[in-house]
């Protein structure tokens, strides 16, 4: 079996690839430092695979520590590049901690890929990188527009640097720019868990109606969009998660002969902000308490993926609907609620 490094394995994200890098049978290793990730996770990822999946939690940005996970597995042929600060409006606040951790920890990384000599890199990217496009829905050529956020900025500048190196380098490279990831694993054993208040849509939803949060704030209803409200690309994880699977087999199987392949990851289908929120409704029976305040600075109006070119190349099929995205979010959600450990740890910086 090829073994597969994934960095931030304990995240939303790098948990569901975990789970499908498994399932379609790789062998795999975690970085992840749980600054902003539970570890408890990996419990999950056990159950529904039947293996343990070692977890190395070290800071990335500690270059002496990284390397010595190289230095301890010769046997790494890939990386999914998962770990990073994530939040936009975290990133407008704090803008020198996203730019110091996301691109030091990627740069400390791609030292060991070039000394190690890994042939495979994935990195998760954004549609951020898009800032507010003047056409949608976008496509893999679309011109980068100014991001509207440090953390845009930082998956922007992560681009730049990847696509340089793997000119310089023989490692072949891969930028996934995804959307907006939501749900849960469909066993629920794995799902969302943002440490103290939510940043995302989804969990924000699901915490509102949950009773963690009294309400929910929709930022802005003055957008030139259908309704108002932001427009964006929701796509269900386990999908997203079965990309980067099919993007490192796509590497193996030498289906490309670009240094650095680019391709969007979303649902191709814009919704709203406050439709959304009527799936959630719809699925979950609960009316949700949200109230309309202001717009949020770092938030783009308008986003969705043209997503034909991942499909083809990379033969990916997408499996799950948004109310389908609904229904596991909440579901993940209530049995938070029933895990009082897990749901402590969830909930303890909320307040």
């Amino acid at each position: 079996m090829k073994k597969i490094l994934v960095t931030g394995g304990v995240g939303y994200i790098g948990s569901h690839t975990l789970v499908d890098l498994i399932e379609n049978g790789f062998d795999v290793i975690s970085v992840d430092n749980n600054s902003r990730s539970n570890p408890r996770i990996l419990e999950g990822v056990e159950k529904i695979t039947g293996k343990k999946v070692k977890n190395y939690k070290v800071d990335l940005c500690n270059y002496d520590d990284t390397q010595a996970i190289f230095q301890e597995n010769d046997d790494i042929v890939g990386i999914i590049h998962f770990a990073a600060y994530k939040a936009v409006g975290e990133s407008v606040e704090q803008p020198l901690m996203y730019f110091e951790n996301n691109m030091v920890s990627l740069i400390n990384l791609l030292k060991c890929v070039k000394e190690f000599e890994i042939s495979y890199f994935v990195f998760s990217s954004s549609c951020t990188v898009y800032g507010n496009p003047d056409v949608i829905p976008v496509t893999e050529s679309t011109p980068l527009k100014h991001a509207e956020s440090p953390y845009g900025l930082t998956k922007q500048m992560g681009e730049q640097i990847i696509t340089e190196f793997s000119k310089a380098n023989p490692t072949q490279c891969i930028l996934l720019r995804y959307f907006n990831p939501v749900g849960a694993h469909p066993s629920i054993l794995i799902g969302e868990l943002p440490i103290g208040r939510p940043a995302n849509l989804v969990p924000a939803i699901t915490q509102t109606a949950i009773g963690k949060l009294p309400q929910m704030k929709v930022f802005g209803d003055d957008y030139p969009t259908r309704d108002g409200s932001c427009l964006r690309d929701y796509i269900h994880v386990s999908d997203i998660a079965h990309a980067h699977t099919l993007a490192v087999q796509f590497l193996i199987d030498s289906k490309t002969n670009k240094r650095c392949e680019i391709f969007n990851l979303g649902s191709g289908n814009g919704v709203t902000v406050l439709e959304a929120i009527k799936s959630f409704e719809k699925v979950s029976g609960v009316k949700l308490n949200y109230a309309i305040g202001p717009r949020r600075g770092g938030d783009v109006i308008a986003i969705y993926a043209n997503n034909s070119f991942a499909v083809k190349q990379l033969g990916w099929d997408l499996k799950y609907t948004l109310d389908d995205m609904m229904d596991t979010a909440w579901k993940w959600e209530v049995k938070l609620k029933e895990d009082e450990k897990l749901y402590k740890v969830q909930n303890s910086e909320l307040n």
